[in-house]
């Protein structure tokens, strides 16, 4: 039910990307809707500070460190399954051959994929996702946008998380409370990983939205055409990020964006 709405909050958001926009000679041509998506980053922020950090600060003090290893490579394996399909849908057989070998090195040998042999093997093909795909088919990104609770995207990636959500094997399980605790566990095991990144944005960056937002768009555009000279996505925002850190301090090697909530959590 909940998934069900979901789908209609992110419709009805995609839909009002195109009723306005921000102007100004300051703003990001990619970015048309800055003040709306500014909102929702600080309601994603103030749900993170007060509930998401303190449940993975709490989960990584408490878990031994092989046990979340563990649960990253469980969860990590389940996302082989979609990233196969999408490295299907764009042609990258040599990619996906690999997966399948993944896929099958540590289901059947690595316990159901707690154990990443697979890694230690030198089997490592790159993630793909759906608005990856899209984009390698010549589908435009849109705007950026940031959606509630799930984080930075566009127009198309968003599209892409939305039928994700749909075909996530969490929510496949049939038992509730299966997949009630899968989605959770799934949910502070993201977070922790991601809690030495978020700490050093927060160190370095003057403005945290326009950093996050920088970011993502240029590794959006190097996933998906990393050879393209020049295009509507080719955008430099070297010269007006406000978020650049001071000459000499090094920038935190940010884990995959965009960073999403799994969908199980809409169930």
């Amino acid at each position: 039910m909940m998934i069900r709405v979901l789908h209609l909050i992110l419709a009805a958001f995609f839909l009002a990307c195109f009723a306005g926009c921000a102007t100004g000679p300051n703003a990001n041509p990619a970015d048309p809707l800055e003040p709306m998506n500014r909102s929702i980053y600080k309601f994603n922020d103030a749900v993170d500070a007060a509930v998401l950090k303190p449940m993975a600060n709490g989960y990584k003090a408490v878990v031994p460190s092989p046990i979340r290893t563990g649960v990253s490579n469980f969860f990590s394996n389940l996302g082989d399954v979609w990233s196969l399909v999408n490295q299907v849908l764009q042609f990258e057989f040599s990619y996906a051959g690999q997966t399948v070998a993944r896929l099958g090195l540590n289901t059947i040998f690595g316990l159901g994929g707690i154990l990443d042999l697979a890694s230690e093997a030198g089997i490592q093909p790159p993630k793909a996702d759906l608005g990856q795909t899209f984009g390698k088919w010549g589908v435009p990104s849109g705007p950026y946008v940031m959606l509630p609770l799930l984080g930075p995207s566009s127009v198309r990636d968003g599209v892409g998380t939305v039928t994700a959500t749909y075909h996530d094997p969490v929510n496949r399980v049939s038992d509730n409370a299966t997949r009630n605790v899968l989605t959770v566990t799934r949910i502070v095991d993201i977070r922790t990983q991601l809690l030495g990144a978020t700490d050093a944005v927060d160190e370095i960056a003057l403005d945290k939205y326009s950093f996050i937002r920088d970011v993502y768009l240029k590794r959006r555009l190097n996933q998906i055409s990393p050879q393209k000279s020049s295009s509507e996505d080719d955008i430099d925002y070297s010269a007006e990020d406000p978020a650049k850190p001071m000459p000499g301090q090094a920038i935190p090697k940010l884990p995959p964006i965009p960073i999403t909530l799994p969908s199980g959590i809409f169930k």
